[in-house]
């Protein structure tokens, strides 16, 4: 019934609590296929104790990264359901069991689940609860969901023709929104699903040269909301991501790097959304907060003050 795929690199400290968490779901009716993207460490190792439960399926590649790790695990998928699974997080108790019900309840083809966000501490990161719905019905629907793959369940034939990006960085986020805008119904189930792992070094915090990416994975999402005539969503999107990814330039430890994504990032809104500085995603940041967001130069002047303020006391 259920596919969950599970693609692991270098992950030898992770994948023995991810796969436990997956073996003591009480829904048994599920395969899982880890996709061993080229690992230098004990990851394989430590994947093979699993599979004397035929359930549990190894895949061993060449690096090639998630993108295309995921499309191959879509691809070697038998379930009628899918999810994803990153080798670092976990599943919460029973969650299997619930998401299948509300998929079978509702009909739906796309169900999204809460999640924890696991860092200095535990978080339950509660989504909007929209009901039953689809973005035909209800466009803003792509801003209450997260666009990460995890903490959903996806009926196959629905995603079977949809890919991750498989050379760039942030794949995910085009994969989710073109998801759901297929689906004829996209159903919230009011239960956790996955402990989301931040890890301090991870491909996620990291602020590099591959930040440039999230600017075409934008323009990936707004051509495909554009040509869905959903152009007003594609702003707020547009608005509310970029302006995350200029301030965290803070964590960026080459300042020239940073300053220059800070440029294209903003050239990029004045172009795309020229009305910008209203956008309602500013609303409800306070005062100080949204002065700063809106001004290029202001978060230059930030994220240099928050990146010499944190060199200073590293080398106390």
């Amino acid at each position: 019934m259920v596919s969950i795929i599970v693609p692991c690199f270098n992950s030898e400290k992770y994948i023995k609590r991810c796969l436990d968490s997956i073996k003591k779901q009480n829904y048994n009716d599920i395969e899982v296929i880890i996709i061993n993207d080229g690992s230098t460490d004990n990851t394989s190792s430590i994947v093979k104790k699993y599979l004397d439960d035929q359930r549990f399926k190894l895949i061993e590649t060449p690096n090639n990264g998630i993108g295309k790790t995921r499309n191959f695990g879509i691809k070697k998928a038998n379930g009628e359901y899918i999810m994803f699974l990153d080798s670092d997080d976990y599943l919460t108790d029973n969650c299997i069991e619930e998401i299948i019900k509300t998929a079978k309840e509702t009909n739906a083809d796309i169900v999204v689940g809460d999640y924890y966000v696991l860092k200095e501490e535990k978080t339950l990161i509660k989504i909007k609860d929209f009901g039953i719905t689809s973005v035909t019905e209800n466009p803003e629907v792509l801003l209450d969901i997260n666009f990460a793959p995890w903490a959903k369940l996806y009926k196959k034939e629905v995603i079977n023709n949809i890919t991750f990006e498989e050379s760039l960085k942030y794949e995910d986020a085009p994969f989710t929104v073109k998801s759901l805008l297929k689906a004829n119904k996209i159903s919230k189930i009011n239960y956790p699903i996955v402990y989301y792992i931040i890890n301090k070094n991870s491909e996620t915090t990291t602020r590099d040269e591959k930040v440039f990416d999230i600017l075409k994975i934008i323009d990936i999402i707004r051509n495909t909301l554009e040509e869905k005539n959903i152009s007003d969503i594609s702003k707020k999107i547009i608005v509310r991501t970029l302006t995350n990814y200029t301030i965290q330039q803070r964590y960026n430890k080459d300042y020239k790097v940073g300053s220059r994504f800070i440029d294209e990032a903003f050239a990029y809104m004045e172009k795309y959304v020229p009305d910008y500085k209203n956008n309602k995603y500013y609303e409800n940041r306070g005062f100080l907060k949204r002065s700063i967001e809106k001004s290029k130069m202001l978060t230059k002047i930030y994220c240099r003050l928050y990146l010499l303020v944190k060199q200073h006391y590293c080398k106390k």
